[in-house]
């Protein structure tokens, strides 16, 4: 690369000598050397675009390619997730030689909500073992990126052989799992609205850079105002669809909090200390209210105030197609915040990343997908394995609404801490200063 960048500055060196002693340093002569110049470029960057793309899907069969091999265990996830949905919604006649699983007093759900824990737990223990493996690798050298990248065979082995070993176990540890399980699925949510804030913050940073502002200014502002008005009309739409009288307390109740956190975000951003425009909390705005909106969807179907779920049933196009989105949500949640290794970093890396350094923390890819194991066992169930779910229903009873809403009222506590954090922490910096 040191030599392909030398040889690129010698042959621009040569042209424009050759363009000042050619002809006087004629104006028709340096342009064309100047498009010569770009089109050279451009193919460059093309041709080594390219080659990297090339080098990546070769690298899935000639070495180690963490980058692809994330996508793997992303297919891994996926198929575990459609494995427990399937148990779930069909288990109890395709398991009916496992009677002694059940553990509900015969209810017609109980062997499929165990099912999907014991999917859930063989995901788990695979992605756990994974972690304590690749814990801690550094370097692109270390065998342990070997292990994480390759080895393909063994691994879909480990995977079903844990998955299999889990339905040997006995129910009262299945039931532990269980209640394990709502703490690793509550630190999972946690982490993931820590990575999402970070990603709207780090979005917002990248278009009020001087560079993008110029460039992008009006598409910056169009975006920023059609979230903040999407995030009010969907407040406005929950009102109606969601409380349609007053004796919707509940939901009333939800709906106005999330009118005041959003409103709050949007003083704190642009207040004169924070400056953060309107961007970021335009895009918190809608995800506090996509928040806020799957709560009250995940209300029980017999709840009158859910006019939208009365007119749906239990093989409504509606309800498989909310499915399907909401496994493909799961997996991609899962994935994107597996791959944020630094969200949970609060200073800033000291140094700057060397060529050598691994591409992603894999410990920690591997601990977040563990716990999205976890995550996905409590919303097949609805957070209650002793409850029963109806077919193509994802996340639905009381208990998952009341998780969906703490989770936005937490999402945006810690959106404004992030914003006023740094604020705080300078002025007590100064305050030091000057005491010293």
């Amino acid at each position: 690369m040191t030599q392909l960048s030398g040889g690129v500055a010698d042959v621009d060196m040569e042209a424009g000598a050759g363009a000042a002693a050619g002809a006087g340093g004629e104006h028709g002569s340096r342009s064309a050397v100047a498009g010569n110049s770009s089109d050279e470029e451009e193919a460059r960057c093309v041709g080594r675009f390219m080659e990297d793309w090339c080098c990546a899907c070769a690298g899935l069969f000639v070495g180690p390619n963490p980058m692809m091999a994330r996508y793997l265990y992303a297919l891994i996830f996926l198929v575990t997730n459609l494995l427990a949905w399937t148990l779930r919604d069909y288990g109890n006649s395709a398991l009916a030689e496992l009677q002694r699983l059940k553990v509900c007093q015969g209810a017609r759900y109980c062997l499929g909500a165990e099912g999907v824990l014991r999917i859930s737990l063989g995901c788990f223990l695979f992605f756990f073992v994974m972690f304590l493996s690749t814990v801690n690798a550094r370097k692109v050298q270390d065998c342990r990126n070997s292990w994480h990248s390759e080895w393909w065979p063994a691994k879909v082995l480990l995977w079903l052989g844990l998955t299999a070993v889990t339905f040997l176990a006995p129910s009262p540890l299945v039931q532990l799992y269980g209640k394990v399980a709502h703490f690793g699925a509550g630190a999972f949510l946690v982490i993931q609205l820590i990575s999402v804030a970070r990603f709207i913050m780090w979005l917002n940073d990248c278009c009020r850079s001087e560079t993008t502002r110029k460039r992008c200014h009006l598409q910056i502002q169009v975006v920023s105002i059609v979230t903040y008005v999407g995030s009010l009309l969907g407040i406005v739409l929950m009102y109606v669809w969601y409380a349609p009288s007053l004796s919707c307390k509940l939901n009333i109740l939800f709906i106005t909090v999330t009118l005041v956190l959003v409103q709050l975000m949007t003083f704190v951003s642009m207040s004169s200390k924070v400056k953060a425009g309107y961007l970021a909390p335009g895009l918190m705005g809608i995800y506090v209210v996509f928040l806020c909106w799957s709560a009250i969807r995940s209300e029980p179907h017999t709840e009158i105030c859910n006019k939208k779920a009365e007119v749906a049933t239990s093989a409504d196009w509606v309800n498989i197609a909310s499915f399907v989105i909401a496994v493909i949500v799961i997996v991609a949640a899962t994935f994107s915040t597996g791959i944020d290794s630094k969200c949970l970093q609060f200073k800033k890396a000291e140094g700057e990343s060397e060529e050598d350094d691994i591409p992603y923390g894999f410990g920690f890819f591997h601990l977040v997908f563990a716990m999205g194991a976890m995550y996905f066992a409590m919303i097949f169930v609805g957070w209650n394995a002793s409850q029963t779910m109806e077919k193509w229903t994802i996340d639905v009873g009381w208990a998952s609404t009341w998780v969906r809403i703490g989770n936005e009222w937490l999402a945006a506590i810690v959106y404004i801490w992030m914003m006023i954090a740094p604020i705080i922490w300078k002025t007590r910096q100064v305050g030091s200063s000057a005491e010293t």
